[in-house]
């Protein structure tokens, strides 16, 4: 039977895929702010997660890999894409450009490619094979690369919701820092031997599947941790932590003025340890500090009423002393919004400078306690941050509300970058629709690039 079903949903599947050769596109279904125009740039992309433009003004564009196995750089040239890269792991997560060399981040590396096409992975070895990713790097104004590394779980506890568990049975957490635990253990159903027998699995925090803690237990402190940044040469050389305490620090810039900011996305209420009403979150990076994961959540304790899912229970704390007092977030973002792609306008012409622009991915998964989560209120938008009120608004958003696929309008799906060309105007990438029920595979060719001027 459980062989007929999935048979059943590979059927679907195809069919789905085979129903969005073209995706329908209409601007006029996207609300935008006042003033403001948007269209569409290009489409017909595979799953796309990054752009970025090179010394010249050309275009260079990254597809993931989620939605055809295929991860691969292309550059736009006289309307006509031509593939310049590929090979990579699946998936890239960005790209960025820096003095002729490209930078391709993809899952567990970084990798650059010269003028001349010599290609090297000059940062290897990252712990990226859980629920996150490592993030696109970022430039300092001292020609250093800066990264996110996202953490490998939830909420620091190896579970049934991950996926990965039966082909890394021993893979887990690290530690930013030399951190003692209070030793809770979670149970489940063990995965490994649910279909022949009843058993259960005892797992502790930052430990493998299956293996439970004591009270007081000591871990040691690791460059490459879950939930850090990082930074290094521009070769890869001296690469040193600059703090840790991050879910998934999904994408990272300065400013004009030198100051590092990251967007974190928060916990949600699924596995072992789930964390429900948890913010998406923008900070001020200030080193060597820890951030909260996996204990506080927006600066705040994830021990409050607050955290507790509806018909779930009480989140406790996991480490018995904390580094420090998390700092509190620049700005904070609902559940579910999932910030991704971020940048600053430095164009009076176009909107008040300095601002941030930022794109909202939407919800990826569903609650494993309580109601299902909703599309309405957070994310497949684009928002604005004032960044002198700290204040946040919509500037683009589907006339619904919803994302396309669920409104059945021409809109936005799912954004994931967004940057500012030399021209002036606004780039948007949206990665495309979703095959039903699998938040993480897409249908190919219906990636878009969105333009955004005034």
């Amino acid at each position: 039977m459980l062989e007929y079903k999935n048979k059943k949903k590979d059927i679907y599947m195809c069919n789905e895929i085979a129903q969005a050769k073209e995706r329908f596109l209409n601007p006029s279904d996207i609300y935008i702010q006042q003033g403001y125009h948007i269209d569409i740039f290009a489409n017909g992309l595979n799953s796309p997660i990054s752009m970025v433009f090179d010394d010249n003004g050309g275009i260079l564009i990254a597809e993931s890999g989620l939605a055809d196995g295929n991860p691969r750089v292309l550059q736009l040239a006289n309307g006509r894409l031509e593939v310049i890269a590929q090979g990579f792991n699946v998936p890239i997560s960005g790209i960025n450009y820096l003095n002729g060399v490209l930078y391709i981040s993809h899952r567990g590396f970084v990798t650059r490619i010269k003028r001349d096409g010599t290609t090297e992975h000059i940062i290897m070895g990252l712990p990226s094979n859980g629920d996150h990713y490592n993030s696109p790097v970022t430039f300092s104004q001292d020609n250093k690369i800066y990264f996110g590394q996202g953490t490998v779980t939830n909420s620091g506890v190896v579970g049934n919701d991950n996926e990965w568990v039966t082909i890394s049975p021993l893979m887990c957490d690290y530690p930013g820092d030399y951190i003692m635990l209070n030793g809770q253990n979670f149970e489940t159903d063990n995965i490994f031997t649910a279909a022949l027998t009843e058993d259960v699995a005892v797992t502790g925090a930052f430990s493998p599947y299956g293996i439970p803690n004591l009270p007081f237990e000591i871990r040691k402190k690791y460059i490459k941790a879950s939930g850090c940044i990082i930074r290094a040469n521009l070769d890869g050389s001296n690469l040193e932590q600059i703090a840790w305490g991050f879910r998934n620090p999904s994408f990272m810039k300065f400013d004009i003025g030198g100051n590092l900011f990251v967007g974190n996305n928060g916990y949600t209420a699924i596995g072992s340890r789930p964390i429900g009403n948890a913010s998406d979150d923008c900070y001020y990076v200030a080193p060597n500090l820890w951030y909260g994961w996996p204990d506080y959540s927006g600066g705040e304790a994830v021990n409050s009423p607050r955290f507790q899912p509806d018909g779930g229970f009480q989140p406790e704390l996991l480490l018995k002393n904390q580094p420090n007092i998390p700092p509190k977030p620049f700005v904070s973002f609902p559940s579910n919004s999932n910030i991704r792609g971020f940048d600053f306008n430095y164009n009076r012409d176009f909107g008040t400078y300095g601002d941030v622009y930022i794109a909202e991915y939407g919800s990826t998964v569903q609650s494993r306690i309580g109601d299902p989560i909703s599309y309405a209120g957070a994310g497949h938008r684009i928002s604005r941050i004032d960044m002198k009120s700290r204040t946040i608004s919509t500037f683009a958003i589907n006339k619904s509300g919803f994302p396309s696929s669920i409104s059945r309008e021409g809109g936005f799906e799912r954004p994931t970058h967004l940057l500012f060309g030399p021209d002036g105007a606004m780039y948007i990438v949206d990665i495309g629709l979703n095959i039903s029920n699998k938040p993480n595979v897409f249908i190919p060719n219906t990636g878009v690039i969105w333009k955004v001027w005034r």
